[in-house]
């Protein structure tokens, strides 16, 4: 027949239809990587364009490597590693708004925040920039907002989700109330404005932080008993996996306008591998990794019908105990990589490219619309505030290169200053800010910027002031012209 979705598959137009998927040989892997063997459903794996981290066993405590991701062959047993925390590591998230900052959530039920210097360890790091305290059982899932610079959420087997500023160590607002049980994962919007998890209770809820409300909630958006994992996607959708009745793995798309059907479900197998979908924002590309599969399959979401088309898998022999997904920032645009893995073995650790096929030696503007930047779109306060933005996004024609971290500091330090031809007034620095360099800067250099913190609070202070006299001369003179004075 030539009217069957396959078919229908076949003639849809689609520039990833042969996405490629291989595998880096052998040398290019690291290799005697002791990988966790924690029981918990997390990547236990994160990649950013300078390292790469990986939750490793340790005695009498928790300790992750971090490696530059020029590093391959083997690791040597003496290689340093981030070992502050008392108990496993269960979930690392390196910052999106810095590639040298990275979270560690633990069963010791803190979470810590670390500075990964340029080049990696050169001795054990056990002293954190920042602790969390605020839950009081094992942290699981940690999850930086998108667009506002050191925010970052946690959630915890207490069931409790925690917003943080991380460069005030402040916990700036904590939803003790909204899930009845354990949660299996949180994911930003795109904007960074609300989250949606998925719950054991096998509830999808739709949450705004900042208000502490449960804005919408799916019950049994999945039917099996085994965990969920949930994540939004650019346009405001969320894309959920799970398992059916009958034990089979489960994709399934949801219109947050109308939760009460999903838009597609699509089965899969009877694996009882939890399925971790990561999201390519720029492609609108899901691939899904099992845990203990051999497989990594991947899918296109668009605005047709059936809505999740089914594109391809890369299958190996040996099964991935975690997987790491780089950021597009990282991946090599001279070879048509839209994507890379991170793929976790018992004792290694093996890159997998998924490249587009092009005869052109042409930057394929195509395959890489402009991507999230590090710049944060946000100061922290501005956030908590009430304000939302969208990403800041840079193109990747010619690669991508980071700003120098001096320079970037410097933006942080004080506001990103707009060209005087514009006419645009930069916003005043944010305290918080000037905080978190505090924390986050060598002890010599911290006389200099505490200074430059009261400063800029003085300075804030007589802003403040001359803008209250100026309202009340405005207010005098409206009540003037009211009164027909004038």
């Amino acid at each position: 027949s030539t009217t069957g979705p396959q078919y229908q598959r076949i003639l849809r137009q689609s520039k990833f239809r042969h996405v490629f998927a291989q595998a880096w040989k052998a040398e290019h892997c690291i290799d005697d990587v002791r990988v966790s063997r924690v029981t918990w459903d997390s990547p236990l794996c994160a990649v950013n364009p300078k390292f790469l981290a990986v939750i490793i066993e340790a005695g009498g405590g928790g300790a992750f490597l971090v490696v530059p991701l020029s590093k391959s062959g083997r690791i040597d047993q003496s290689c340093p590693t981030v070992c502050g925390h008392a108990a496993p590591v269960l979930d690392i998230q390196w910052c999106p708004h810095d590639d040298n900052i990275i979270a560690s959530a633990s069963e010791d039920c803190t979470v810590k925040v670390w500075q990964i210097p340029d080049g990696g360890l050169t001795s054990p790091m056990t002293e954190a920039i920042a602790t969390l305290e605020g839950h009081s059982k094992r942290v699981g899932i940690l999850a930086w907002h998108p667009t506002a610079f050191n925010i970052l959420l946690t959630a915890g087997c207490d069931n409790v989700i925690c917003v943080w500023n991380v460069g005030t160590g402040e916990l700036v607002y904590q939803l003790s109330d909204a899930h009845p049980d354990l949660i299996y994962s949180v994911s930003w919007n795109k904007d960074g404005s609300i989250v949606c998890s998925v719950c054991k209770d096998k509830a999808l809820r739709i949450i705004d932080p900042r208000r502490g409300a449960v804005l919408k909630v799916r019950e049994k958006v999945h039917d099996g008993t085994r965990p969920m994992r949930a994540v939004f996607l650019s346009d405001g959708k969320i894309l959920t996996t799970g398992f059916s009745r009958m034990s089979e793995r489960q994709l399934a798309l949801w219109d947050t306008k109308d939760l009460s059907e999903p838009m597609a479900v699509q089965e899969m197998d009877t694996s009882n591998g939890v399925l971790l979908p990561f999201y390519d924002p720029d492609t609108n590309m899901v691939y899904l990794c099992g845990k203990g599969d051999c497989t990594i399959r991947y899918f296109e979401v668009t605005d047709e019908s059936p809505y999740v088309h089914f594109l391809s898998l890369y299958s190996s022999k040996e099964p991935q105990r975690g997987a790491g997904f780089l950021s597009k920032r990282g991946v090599d645009v001279n070879k048509c990589e839209i994507a890379r893995f991170y793929k976790l073995h018992e004792r290694k650790v093996e890159p997998i490219s998924m490249t587009v096929p092009r005869k052109s030696d042409l930057f394929q503007g195509d395959l890489y619309p402009d991507t999230a930047g590090l710049e944060p779109a946000l100061l922290a306060d501005e956030w908590i505030a009430g304000q939302d933005a969208p990403p800041l996004l840079v193109s990747l024609s010619g690669g991508y290169t980071a700003p120098p971290s001096k320079h970037r500091d410097t933006l942080r330090t004080k506001p990103r200053l707009v060209s005087q031809d514009s006419g645009t007034v930069a916003a005043p620095p944010s305290p918080s800010s000037l905080i978190f360099h505090c924390f986050f800067s060598p002890l010599f250099l911290q006389d200099d910027l505490l200074n430059e913190l009261l400063a800029e609070m003085k300075a804030l202070r007589a802003v403040v002031l001359a803008q209250s006299q100026r309202i009340e001369l405005l207010e005098r003179q409206l009540a003037r012209i009211e009164d027909g004075d004038v």
